[in-house]
């Protein structure tokens, strides 16, 4: 079972970009969307063979989510049923049968970490959101997470250090979120793999010298982790200052 999580960016201006062609050459079961920056009725993608679902933040040209998936699920519920949290279009959840399935959108810490107080409050409501539902079935959740985990995820640690995305507050609450009983899936199968990033700066040609950060991930509750069989990152797919990443699960 192939799933893929992307970050296009706008999704109208992926689709100029040769979204569709790459949406189908991938051809995942379940395909995952972040900052779509869309609001109902902007857009009118309903590929062949997939149930879609889309979360829109009130705030127009801002973030929101989307999923694709070739299996209609049970269930699907919008946002972490929080209201402090679930006006940005952020969450979208989806139950599978044997497991929960999420695409989420972390929030951004912004320039100066002027919304870092925010981003806490949002990593603790998120993961008692997935707890809870843990404790129904096994969880897997993907997406652009903000945060680079360790100096090996990003290409310039030393210099970014307490930068949005590394500082020791975000790379910490990763640390919980593991030690709460999840799995990053790449670096399960890629513990020491170098130079594996999935977003680069539009600026200073970052992609050209893959000067760039991972921070999208699939994640799964430990229960899942045996059933990992790929985990990689598209960095030849553009589109987008992100690339899709994927996760082939047995």
């Amino acid at each position: 079972m192939k799933l893929i999580s992307w970050n296009v960016n706008g999704l109208r201006a992926c689709m100029t970009k040769g979204f569709e062609d790459i949406f189908r050459s991938l051809d995942a079961d379940i395909f995952c969307l972040q900052e779509t920056k869309l609001q109902e009725g902007q857009m009118d993608f309903a590929p062949e063979g997939y149930h879609a679902y889309w979360n829109y933040a009130e705030k127009k040209g801002y973030s929101g989510t989307a999923v694709f998936s070739k299996t209609e699920p049970k269930e699907v519920r919008y946002g972490i049923g929080q209201d402090e949290f679930d006006h940005e279009g952020r969450v979208i959840a989806l139950d599978m049968g044997d497991y929960w399935f999420l695409t989420v959108y972390v929030p951004n810490s912004q320039d100066e970490l002027k919304r870092l107080d925010y981003r806490m409050a949002w990593e603790d409501a998120f993961l008692g959101y997935i707890e809870g539902l843990r404790k129904e079935k096994p969880v897997i959740f993907c997406g652009d997470l903000n945060v680079a985990h360790q100096p090996i995820d990003l290409k310039n640690p030393s210099s970014n250090h307490q930068n949005a995305g590394f500082t020791d507050e975000e790379r910490g609450k990763f640390s919980d979120l593991l030690a709460a009983g999840y799995v990053d899936s790449f670096r399960y199968l890629h513990p020491d793999e170098k130079d594996q990033y999935s977003w680069w700066s539009y600026r200073f040609r970052a992609r050209e010298r893959n000067a760039g950060w991972r921070i999208d991930y699939f994640i799964l509750s430990n229960e899942l982790k045996d059933r990992i069989a790929g985990a990689s990152i598209h960095q030849e797919i553009f589109g987008s200052d992100h690339c899709p990443v994927e996760l082939e699960l047995k």
